[in-house]
């Protein structure tokens, strides 16, 4: 997998820093509220996993699972919502974890979807931000790395479900996709 990488974007000490960093703020922030931390399946599990370890809070968790991109290079702005949560959000402190922020389209449906089921507050932790592909303006409140506008796997991220399980980001080489 590594020989189809162009460039490493971050490593995997990377990743940790920003991890104990983002974990740190979000102790702090919710320090006296018990969230109900939801991660967005399947990209975001590497990272779930990796920042809510670095929190030293009460949180409960759940998975959702939404589609847009089928496995492409670009979202195709139709969402589906793959798999559902299994608790109820009615007056919850909610904190999503995504990998990246990039059309916006996602983000956007789940926030909106959360609010719907009467959250009482929905917050969004992302390791990267892609600004460069906002299609809908909507904005993650705790940022890892913002990304360049390059395709990026690794680390939860994938290009046709593979490339997920490198344990760094990588910008994929063209050729892999064209």
């Amino acid at each position: 997998m590594d020989n189809d990488i162009a460039k490493t974007l971050y490593s995997q000490n990377d990743i940790h820093e920003a991890c104990v960093r983002l974990g740190e703020q979000l102790t702090t922030d919710y320090a006296d509220k018990q969230p109900l931390v939801i991660s967005v399946l399947s990209g975001a599990v590497f990272f779930t996993t990796d920042v809510v370890r670095e929190m030293d809070v009460y949180a409960d968790m759940d998975f959702i699972d939404v589609s847009s991109y089928n496995g492409g290079l670009e979202s195709s702005g139709n969402i589906d919502l793959v798999t559902d949560l299994s608790t109820d959000v009615k007056g919850r402190d909610i904190l999503i974890i995504e990998d990246i922020v990039d059309t916006g389209r996602t983000l956007k449906y789940i926030i909106e979807l959360l609010y719907k089921r009467n959250a009482k507050s929905v917050k969004v932790c992302a390791l990267m931000d892609k600004p460069t592909g906002r299609k809908i303006e909507v904005k993650a409140d705790y940022v890892g790395f913002v990304v360049p506008d390059e395709f990026v796997v690794g680390y939860g991220l994938d290009y046709k479900g593979l490339y997920r399980n490198l344990p760094y980001v990588g910008v994929l080489k063209p050729e892999i996709y064209e």
